[in-house]
């Protein structure tokens, strides 16, 4: 699954949440976060350098 088909999938779950039962809107809210958890967060370049590579456990490239 990509992210894309992820974030909109949530955003589906949450707006059949909001019509739900009180326990079935519990389930799907966590059915909800699974799929936001599986999106790949991509740092920007500003957000880290190559001195933290190491301290990630990511190889350094000359």
């Amino acid at each position: 699954m990509d992210d894309e088909f992820c974030k909109e999938r949530a955003r589906t779950v949450r707006a059949l949440a909001e019509q739900a039962d009180p326990f079935i809107k519990k389930r799907l809210l966590q059915l909800a976060d699974h799929y936001e958890r599986r999106v790949v967060i991509q740092p920007d370049d500003a957000d880290w350098d190559r001195a933290d590579l190491p301290a990630l456990g990511l190889p350094v490239r000359s």
